[in-house]
């Protein structure tokens, strides 16, 4: 049975993380839409940036559901569509746009939900659409990356930094964490990084040059622009790929192109930056975007990749989440818990 109300927790207009948990209708199901009673509700930081209004690419209207990532149970079918089949866990991308998902119940496009292998539980599954796809489809389908190369991954012990660091290493890669505290070092070590860097530190790009022996890495994944783009750029080795996948601080970043020809040892390094958002993936390339995924799933689900270590809170404490990405204080995931009291 369906209920006629359900908890959500919702922010009233755009800003700080002033969340309310109000009653409000179950949405229902539209054509090509199921219905999900969610179980978790992974947090990421595009939450934070739609909620606070930083740049993104679809508008957001208040009162506002954050939440992208779901994964529940399918409890109803919409118009035009035949499965997955009521009953059926599934992780999804929540709403028409990737909001809706910090609630007990959500709608996702049926195209956009996978049903979950019987290894994972909710909690894992949640994890994967958002944070483990962007990883895998950066590094394999965006960078290329090549066995033998050299791969930075900045904020490497959080939710996509998690994932990358064992993704880049499976792939052959030579792996440099790189972290916003020397207390992430273990963590960045225990997911297979070989070396690991403080990017709080003063000049961090020279340490990771010296651990390549002077040549700088091949391929760096950054998300947090401000200084941390220009500083990242500036520890590429000739030839080097930046892929930017966000800019978490909210700052802006720009590169000087008077300069971007000359390498801090050898003139015209041929470096490149190119940036991703895994929406479009989806869209313009899901005959690459839907294999990765499943790649992923069947890594998560046989125990070749480990799942983040995941902080479960309940629906009422998505403050805490939102201040705790955003104060950078986490090592791997946050969950949420519709359902869960306390």
């Amino acid at each position: 049975m369906i209920p006629d109300q359900m908890l959500a927790a919702r922010v009233h207009a755009q800003g700080g993380p002033d969340f309310h948990l109000d009653l409000v209708p179950v949405p229902e199901p539209g054509p090509y839409q199921i219905l999900v009673r969610v179980e978790s509700a992974s947090v990421n930081f595009s939450d934070v940036k739609r909620r606070r209004g930083d740049r993104y690419p679809f508008d957001t209207a208040f009162p506002f559901v954050p939440g992208g990532e779901i994964a529940g149970t399918v409890v109803a079918l919409g118009p035009g569509v035949d499965g997955p089949p009521v009953g059926t866990r599934v992780f999804a991308f929540a709403g028409p746009n990737g909001y809706g998902g910090y609630a007990q119940f959500a709608v996702a496009y049926a195209s956009a939900a996978v049903p979950i292998p019987d290894a994972l539980d909710f909690d894992g599954a949640s994890t994967l659409i958002v944070a483990g796809a962007t990883a895998r489809m950066v590094l394999t389908l965006t960078a290329r990356v090549q066995p033998g190369e050299s791969v930075l991954v900045l904020a490497a012990t959080g939710g996509v930094g998690s994932f990358a660091v064992q993704i880049a290493r499976a792939l052959g890669a030579r792996v440099i964490a790189a972290v916003g505290h020397p207390d992430k070092t273990g963590a960045a070590l225990a997911l297979g990084a070989h070396d690991v860097v403080v990017y709080t530190e003063p000049d961090w790009p020279a340490r990771v040059r010296t651990l390549t022996d002077g040549r700088g890495v091949d391929v760096a994944l950054e998300a947090s622009g401000g200084d941390a783009l220009r500083e990242t750029f500036s520890a590429l080795a000739p030839f080097g790929r930046l892929v930017v996948f966000g800019a978490a601080s909210g700052v802006s970043a720009s590169l000087d192109p008077a300069t971007m020809d000359t390498w801090l040892y050898a003139p015209g390094a041929n470096q490149s930056i190119t940036s991703f958002n895994i929406n479009t993936w989806f869209v313009e390339r899901p005959q690459e975007a839907g294999p990765a995924l499943m790649a992923l799933v069947d890594d998560a689900s046989t125990g070749r990749l480990r799942l983040p270590d995941i902080r479960t809170l309940p629906l009422r404490d998505a403050r805490e989440a939102h201040l705790a990405l955003e104060e950078r204080r986490t090592i791997g995931k946050i969950v949420l818990k519709p359902w869960q009291e306390e």
